[in-house]
């Protein structure tokens, strides 16, 4: 898929939010992705996940166990990310804030991860959840991402191939220009704020 095709199902998905919103990271923007709406669509996810599964060198694809997602917005693309690859997808979650395995998952020793996430901004849910892999015995190998809005900033210390970049600005809370805190704040991401 080319990036135009990849802008043309956010849109056509109504997944492209214009407003003022805190992000899950903290930091403000007049824009959202809402990856869960270009995700509802179960073939359109799948495109979306084998586009991205292509993005993975060969060899690196050749070396992934298992798939692990973070709850909430890593579930769906995570659970497309394990079926394009042939492998099995789990998701982490933070119920009392640190993520962790539940539901009777669980790694081998040693397993090689790919993570999958959304969108990556800061890439703190991400670090997190690289972590808490390593915790629970795995390697993550490598992540991936529908998108990447940290403008490449990123470092979440393993390689990291998103399908596409979009590079919206986004603002710390004493740094929201004035004409978008004129715009009442929406928090639509799934960490506490």
């Amino acid at each position: 898929m080319t990036e135009d095709e990849i802008i043309s199902e956010f849109r056509a998905s109504e997944a492209l939010l214009e407003g003022h919103f805190k992000l899950s990271s903290g930091r403000h923007s007049g824009h959202y992705l809402q990856c869960a709406r270009v995700l509802m669509n179960s073939e359109r996810a799948g495109r979306l996940a084998f586009a991205l599964a292509q993005k993975i060198p060969r060899e690196l694809r050749n070396q992934i166990d298992v798939v692990i997602s973070p709850a909430m917005g890593g579930i769906i693309i995570g659970q497309e990310m394990g079926r394009a690859l042939g492998k099995d997808a789990m998701f982490l979650e933070r119920p009392e804030g640190t993520f962790h395995l539940r539901r009777g998952f669980r790694l081998e020793p040693g397993a090689k991860v790919l993570m999958v996430e959304d969108v990556v901004t800061t890439g703190l849910s991400s670090r997190e959840a690289i972590a808490a892999v390593s915790r629970e015995g795995g390697q993550v190998v490598a992540e991936v991402a529908l998108v990447d809005r940290s403008n490449g900033a990123a470092d979440l210390g393993v390689p990291f191939y998103p399908l596409v970049d979009i590079n919206f600005p986004t603002y710390a809370e004493d740094e929201v220009p004035a004409d978008l805190a004129a715009i009442p704040v929406t928090k639509p991401g799934s960490r506490a704020a």
